[in-house]
């Protein structure tokens, strides 16, 4: 980020909630990639701002355009499922926090994504988010006490009826 002279830095970010996909302010690029399950180097540790040894503005600030817009794809597709996934009752948790309308949502906007991706995704990282997502639906249907109709589950719009 360039600032003109005599323009001010802009006021902190507040914290963002856990799982967010942009980095908090000092995360640096290492940090954000961890974050979000991209790699296996934990962040670095910085001080705290105005102590010796933390960041300056500079080094908090990321650059965007470093990333490839497929990481970018990728890790929003990965986030997606994950929220689902809570969302359908299917972590440790159980049904703690399942809510199937909020579940639609999120299975759908994940299929429009992948839908939007095509050509853009290579197979590589398409095929298993493809078959993320067809999980996904099945474990919807089979979590509805009122079944959808064969294409109209949520994200059928995109990918055609499933079945298992």
């Amino acid at each position: 980020m360039v600032l003109l002279t005599g323009a001010r830095a802009p006021p902190p970010a507040p914290p963002r909630p856990a799982g967010a996909v942009l980095p908090p302010a000092g995360g640096g690029r290492g940090s954000w990639a961890y974050r979000v399950g991209m790699s296996d180097t934990p962040p670095e540790s910085h001080g705290s701002p105005g102590s010796p040894g933390a960041p300056g503005f500079d080094d908090m600030t990321r650059d965007i355009a470093e990333v490839p817009a497929v990481e970018v794809l990728v890790t929003v597709a990965v986030n997606l499922m994950s929220a689902a996934a809570v969302k359908l009752g299917l972590t440790e948790e159980g049904d703690t926090y399942k809510d199937l309308d909020e579940a639609r949502k999120l299975v759908h906007a994940l299929a429009g994504l992948l839908d939007a991706s095509t050509t853009e995704i290579s197979s590589f990282h398409a095929a298993p988010l493809r078959d993320g997502l067809k999980s996904l639906q099945l474990a919807f249907r089979e979590a509805s006490l009122v079944p959808d109709e064969p294409g109209q589950g949520p994200g059928e719009k995109y990918t055609g009826p499933v079945f298992g």
